[in-house]
């Protein structure tokens, strides 16, 4: 991989519990625990280890990063805040946090990057 653009955002996605029970066994396939966290800033969140988030718990992240990158407010969307928001799993297991940091630089779109020089 060859990462060429400084992103706009960084995101940390935490686990903050479990809808139901208080244990990852039998209930939750990719194993999340509450505190567990992930970052990224354009690819899929990954822990302190390498792990990568769970697959379905992404397809809910991936529109409202999206969002925050458009110019978007999660407010909007029922956030806590215009960077902050509250999911839960596509299975109804685990509660994620969502918060995305502006770290300054130039929109990918606004700039121009994605044309050829």
């Amino acid at each position: 991989m060859k990462k060429w653009y400084d992103e706009e955002y960084e995101f940390t996605v935490e686990v903050t519990g479990f809808l139901r029970g208080d244990h990852t066994e039998r209930y939750c396939r990719n194993g999340e625990e509450p505190g567990d966290k992930y970052t990224c800033t354009y690819g899929c969140p990954v822990n302190q280890d390498g792990q990568g988030i769970c697959s379905k718990a992404m397809m809910m992240l991936y529109p409202l990063m999206e969002a925050v990158r458009s110019g978007g407010d999660l407010e909007n969307l029922g956030g806590d805040s215009k960077y902050t928001k509250t999911i839960v799993c596509p299975d109804g297991c685990v509660m994620f946090r969502l918060t995305a940091k502006p770290l300054g630089n130039e929109n990918f779109h606004k700039g121009g990057f994605w044309k050829e020089p």
